[in-house]
């Protein structure tokens, strides 16, 4: 079985290319490598497993930051967390959960959090059967 990575280096990101795409349809590829080195100015990491087929290519991946809020203090977010289609079912998405949980934990933190799409139940069982629960309601107001 594959090994998490962290992405690091420019060809770490366009590895992930393909399963940020599947999960943020709205982005343009040409656009991507820039809004990724904007958001890690702020905390924004990613952790990806390579394809078994294809090691040049990201089977999954996560992102996530650190945050610090008053209703929970310092946390984990998890903002993206995808597996390509023809990858699902083999526990990618669980073991990138695992890891981002034990970071949190070898920091002292208490929590990791994350937002799910209403309509993504597949996600949600793998949320649930880790532990997470609902614990709000996210909304958005389009200007």
């Amino acid at each position: 079985m594959p090994d998490i990575q962290k992405a690091i280096t420019d060809a770490d990101f366009m590895a992930c290319a393909e399963v940020i795409l599947y999960l943020r349809p709205h982005l343009k590829k040409e656009a991507l490598l820039a809004q990724i080195k904007e958001m890690q100015q702020e905390d924004y990491q990613i952790i990806f497993i390579t394809a078994d087929d294809d090691p040049a290519k990201a089977a999954a991946f996560a992102g996530y930051r650190h945050m610090n809020k008053l209703v929970s203090g310092k946390v984990i977010y998890i903002d993206d967390l995808a597996c390509l289609p023809d990858y699902q079912g083999r526990g990618y998405a669980g073991r990138l959960l695992d890891y981002v949980k034990a970071q949190a934990k070898a920091e002292g933190l208490k929590r990791v959090q994350l937002d799910s799409g209403h309509d993504r139940h597949p996600a949600h069982r793998v949320y649930l059967r880790k532990g997470y629960y609902i614990s709000a309601h996210h909304f958005t107001q389009p200007l």
